[in-house]
């Protein structure tokens, strides 16, 4: 794995340009593009549209009308060079309330088989860790976090479920996730998180960014419905049909 310290800075439409800060996602590189992420919207305002971090890499959209791909390319590279692993911000930490259980979390009895593990053990590890948020995608408010303890990962269900219930805490690959709403999906479902994770009628209307870091915190089934929660088990049982 290459970590650039200085990154590069490459055009990737009309009006975009794209910085890639490694080859391969990790926490460093996360907190590397958190860092400039901060720096660009904090000293750049006026000099894009929009800015979209990633696993790897920040996409920069900007106005044609009011610069070309030299000039943002050149305050860009002005303003990252000195980008270091050692003032990179960690983000925030973000806790996370999880109802585990084989009745909110129908994958649990699977990961716990393949893992050899108890449910509980399987439960213990999902939250005895940090997760860095890597990505939001595929969904508002869908984060993709890594990485997964390596004795719990678990590939995507081969026939995905016609509906996740939104707040489904899943786990695929090396990857967690909570679904934001209801929709399809692959991954292993091992409990429900009752808070919002996109609201347009919140502020800010996600309770995470590229760059922050996600605990997850297990709470009883009393405790997630006075949260908030709903439970609908008939969701779970619904897959797609191949």
């Amino acid at each position: 794995m290459t970590i650039n310290s200085a990154p590069t800075i490459s055009i990737a439409g009309e009006n975009a340009l794209i910085i890639y800060f490694s080859d391969k996602a990790c926490d460093e590189t996360a907190a590397l593009v958190h860092q400039a992420e901060q720096l660009i919207r904090a000293n750049l305002q006026g000099s894009f549209i929009d800015l979209i971090p990633s696993y790897a890499s920040i996409l920069v959209m900007f106005d044609m009308l009011a610069l070309d791909h030299h000039q943002l390319r050149n305050k860009l590279r002005s303003l990252l060079t000195n980008l270091s692993l050692d003032s990179a911000s960690r983000g925030e930490i973000i806790e996370l309330p999880v109802y585990y259980s084989t009745e909110s979390g129908p994958d649990l009895l699977a990961i716990a088989s393949k893992a050899q593990l108890s449910i509980d053990e399987v439960i213990a590890i999902h939250q005895a860790q940090e997760y860095r948020v890597y990505a939001i995608g595929f969904a508002p408010g869908f984060a993709y976090l890594g990485e997964v303890d390596s004795r719990i990962a678990m590939s995507r269900l081969t026939t995905p479920r016609l509906k996740v219930p939104k707040g489904a805490v899943a786990i695929a690959d090396r990857q967690t996730a909570v679904y934001p709403s209801e929709s399809p999906g692959g991954w292993n479902i091992i409990g429900l998180c009752p808070i919002e994770m996109f609201s347009l009628k919140s502020k800010p209307s996600m309770p995470v960014n590229v760059g922050d870091r996600v605990k997850f915190k297990g709470i009883s089934k009393q405790e997630f419905i006075a949260l908030g929660g709903v439970l609908d088990n008939a969701q779970h049982g619904s897959m797609i049909n191949e």
